[in-house]
Parts: structure tokens; C-alpha cells; sequence
């Protein structure tokens, strides 16, 4: 006869596994060892399960215990159960326990503040795992299944709950290979190439907005090269291809 799937079973959960450790074990002693309970408590856990039942599943000798045919049949299906549930609980505690935490943030902060600091990190926190998305959007964290987000926006726009890690310094620089000094005036960068963030949204990245803003339009540079990626500009600096206008809080490592 077929148990209604909509119905409460009619025995706990708790009864079926001390009686599954039993018959895995044919002792009570050894089974009571296994789920750190008292013999006698396991003892009780089978009455209640064959009171519940209302059939005997045990035939209990001086030492030993024995199935009835109810008591074996009902054990095989029991114990493929109890495992499957042990598997699973198993498999969703590992996960949970190893789920990694999701980072996302432009690819020049990943690049030049993020990844420096990811070693120091993961050797403090070896038991984490740690996956980056490198991405400049807006995102919906929930829907995206993300844990933690850096953006950069005025303080006034910060979401709630939002802590704010820096501000940002800009000035110029470059490898010490191609100046040789401090940029201090404005022929100091004549005659160079100036390397551009190709993003024109980011006026405070643009040259001739910084030169402006010194009143310094006048220099004439060799040339300007634009980089779509801001850590790929910042390598070409140091690798002495020229001056660029350096986001002081991300390359402080670097100066």
C-alpha cells in the first residue's frame, strides 16, 4: 500500500536512524557508539519505531540482535534513504562551506589595487575562495550573484551601506627612465608622449582638462596614445613609452 506523499510520516526521522544504525552495525553497543548516544537510548529509539509501526523489527538475543523479515525489509529501504540524505546533506554543507565570495570592480582597480593585495589576503584567509569579475557597470548584485561590489560615484550617490575605501589624487607620471626628474612645470612635459584613458566620460583623465585646469595648453607634446583599459596606460608608463596622469590611490604601490 502506497504512504499519501501529502501526509506527515508516521514515525520521526530520529527513530528510523537509530534504527539504521543498528542494523548496519547488528549490535546496539557499537551502533550507540557510533551516534554518541547511550545504549539504552537506542534501545528506546527501536521500541518507539516498532510502536509506531506497530510490527517487530528486531528479534534482541544476549549479545546480539537479529532482523524479522519486516525488520530487513524495512532496513534495506531505510538505509538507502539514510545514506541519500547523508549524501546530500553532505554535498550542500561542503557547498556552503566553500562557496566563493564573488568580487566585482573595474578592470583598472583589479588590476592595480585589487590583485596586489589578493595574495597578502588569501594567505590570511586560506579557506576562502575568492572569484573577481572585472566589470564597470552597474550591476544587480542579488540577480548577478554578487557579494561585494567597488564602483567609483560621488559620496552622494554611494548606495546604502556602501563604505568608502579612497578618494582620488591625479597627477602626472612616468618611469624614471624617460624624465630622469620631478614634473614640475610645463616644459617638463614638451617634447614626451602623453598617454590618454580613452574614456572621454572621464574628464579628470582627459590631458587637456588637466592642462587647463594649470593653464599650461600651451605645451606642445609629441603625442598623445589613448589606452581603452586604464592599467594597460599605467604599463605603458612604466615601461617608459610616457608621461601619464596617474590615479595616485590605485599606483601607490608602483611609485
Amino acid at each position: 500500500m502506497a504512504f499519501p506523499s501529502h501526509r506527515a510520516l508516521p514515525v520521526s526521522l530520529d527513530l528510523v536512524r537509530g534504527f539504521v544504525a543498528v542494523g548496519r552495525r547488528m549490535s546496539i553497543t557499537l551502533a550507540a557508539a557510533d551516534l554518541c548516544l547511550t545504549q539504552s537510548a537506542v534501545s528506546r529509539q527501536v521500541q518507539g519505531l516498532e510502536e509506531a509501526l506497530g510490527v517487530r523489527l528486531l528479534v534482541r538475543g544476549h549479545r546480539s540482535v537479529a532482523f524479522t523479515p519486516e525488520g530487513e525489509r524495512f532496513f534495506l529501504r531505510a538505509d538507502s534513504a539514510m545514506q541519500q540524505l547523508q549524501d546530500i546533506v553532505g554535498d550542500i554543507v561542503f557547498a556552503a562551506q566553500r562557496r566563493p565570495v564573488t568580487l566585482t570592480a573595474g578592470i583598472g582597480v583589479i588590476g592595480l589595487w585589487l590583485l596586489p593585495r589578493l595574495a597578502a589576503f588569501q594567505r590570511a584567509q586560506p579557506d576562502i575562495e575568492v572569484h573577481v569579475a572585472a566589470d564597470n557597470r552597474l550591476l544587480d548584485l542579488r540577480h548577478e550573484g554578487i557579494d561585494l561590489a567597488i564602483r567609483y560615484c560621488p559620496a552622494a550617490a554611494a548606495p546604502a551601506g556602501a563604505t568608502r575605501l579612497f578618494g582620488e589624487t591625479i597627477a602626472p607620471v612616468a618611469s624614471p627612465a624617460l624624465c630622469g626628474k620631478r614634473l614640475e612645470t610645463a616644459t617638463d612635459l614638451a617634447g614626451h608622449y602623453l598617454l590618454e584613458f580613452g574614456d572621454a566620460r572621464r574628464r579628470n583623465l582627459q590631458w587637456n582638462n588637466w592642462l587647463a585646469a594649470l593653464g599650461w595648453e600651451g605645451v606642445p607634446p609629441r603625442g598623445v596614445n589613448r589606452f581603452n583599459q586604464y592599467d594597460q596606460l599605467i604599463q605603458a608608463a612604466i615601461a617608459g613609452q610616457g608621461i601619464a596622469l596617474g590615479r595616485l590611490e590605485l599606483i601607490g604601490p608602483l611609485l
